[in-house]
């Protein structure tokens, strides 16, 4: 029978930051994640300023500095009868030392996280080896069984177990914690197209007739999100390829000569939108934190700022609890009433941009009602210094900012 003192389930952003900071802390710690590395495509690359001071305070900037990376500054939408690029938010403008996002393959952060939490005597990371169920006794969880991908199983016992594992946690299953699903008018499909040095910059985004993109400035290529209406998947790809390549130039026209990059369908890859969150992230011996938590749209990008938050708040209270060997149902909920504002705030906001924005323009119709309050909406913004920080400080640090515990500060 193995033990440790805290079992996170998932090394994604949440999982491998609590994972380091409660080992620095002299948690005794095991992360498991069920692939054998980190190389996924196509997942959020956005390191966030707030996760930036993070890895300053933890001392990794220099180590970071060093990774491939674009820095993103700069918000802009297309706006007005012309679809002119207008600037929304200007991160750059922001006072502090990290006024821009970073776009850094995930693996590579991961990595960066991993390398850093194994000089710490007590922690352990276990790739290959999926959480299978929970180890209950008393109404307690008291850890997991697992599954490595050689077929072998085993008990880990735990005083704690955190779940990180995103949309498909093991804890969604339990019905006591009782997920509420929102609706999402639309999916999303992720691409790939080439970028030249007199493209704009930053975070771009371009709308056609029932047609919305995002592409992400990520130096040699632009990462594109095309929003398709909810469950289109298998019939807008039966229209053809062609049919798809029209429809994003008509809304970004300065790419037209290089959507023939996309060659074939398996270059496009889905993503199943949700926007859901549990109503307890917690019971005896367990934690939710992150998409196991709360599952966010990809509406301002921020879900990995929101899920590293939640680990960097989960890791201030539950560092001396876990030291203790105290820790209770008390401090667990202590870490939902903390993120809980921010988290609804936040998909409160995607809801309604969902509703204002996305669901119009994926219907045909104008953005906010009609076309001119939509530009004056955003001739507010854009001539506004003061509106123009708000959501760029949106962007760059979400609604609250969460600081480490001391004892993992380096």
């Amino acid at each position: 029978m193995e033990r440790t003192t805290c079992c996170v389930v998932g090394g994604g952003p949440a999982g491998m930051v609590l994972g380091l900071l409660l080992a620095r802390a002299g948690v005794a710690v095991t992360v498991l994640e069920k692939h054998g590395d980190f190389l996924r495509d196509f997942r959020g690359d956005t390191v966030h300023p707030s996760t930036l001071a993070l890895l300053d305070e933890l001392g990794l900037a220099e180590r970071f500095a060093r990774l491939p990376h674009r820095r993103v500054r700069t918000v802009q939408l297309p706006v007005g009868p012309g679809r002119s690029l207008v600037t929304v938010g200007d991160i750059g403008s922001l006072r502090g030392r990290y006024n821009y996002i970073a776009m850094v393959p995930q693996w590579d952060l991961l990595d960066l996280l991993a390398d850093e939490a194994r000089q710490e005597p007590s922690f352990s990371l276990r790739m290959s080896t999926e959480a299978t169920s929970f180890l209950m006794e008393r109404g307690r969880v008291r850890g997991v069984r697992y599954r490595t991908s050689d077929g072998r199983t085993g008990e880990l016992r735990a005083t704690l177990t955190v779940a990180c594992d995103g949309r498909g946690s093991l804890a969604r299953l339990l019905p006591e914690l009782g997920l509420r699903k929102f609706s999402c008018p639309m999916d999303a499909w992720w691409f790939r197209l080439p970028r030249r040095e007199d493209d704009p910059q930053g975070l771009v985004g371009a709308a056609g007739d029932r047609f919305f993109t995002a592409m992400i400035d990520r130096g040699d290529y632009w990462q594109c999100a095309a929003l398709i209406p909810k469950g289109t998947d298998a019939q807008r790809r039966a229209a053809g390829l062609e049919r798809f390549m029209a429809e994003f130039t008509a809304a970004a026209p300065w790419l037209a000569d290089r959507v023939h990059a996309l060659r074939s369908w398996d270059q496009v890859r889905l993503l199943d939108v949700r926007l859901d969150r549990l109503r307890r992230w917690h019971r005896p011996g367990l934690l939710c934190i992150g998409d196991a938590a709360h599952a966010m749209s990809p509406v301002f990008g921020i879900g990995i700022n929101l899920a590293v938050e939640d680990a960097v708040a989960a890791a201030r209270y539950l560092v001396e609890p876990l030291r203790a060997g105290t820790v209770g149902l008390r401090d667990v909920r202590s870490v939902q009433r903390r993120r809980w504002p921010t988290t609804a705030a936040t998909q409160a906001l995607q809801r309604l941009a969902h509703k204002q924005v996305v669901e119009p323009l994926l219907a045909g119709r104008s953005p906010f009602g009609n076309p001119r309050r939509a530009q004056r909406m955003t001739e507010r913004i854009t001539t506004s210094r003061w509106l123009n920080r708000v959501p760029a400080y949106f962007f760059a640090y979400g609604a609250v900012r969460e600081r480490p515990p001391a004892a993992s500060v380096r």
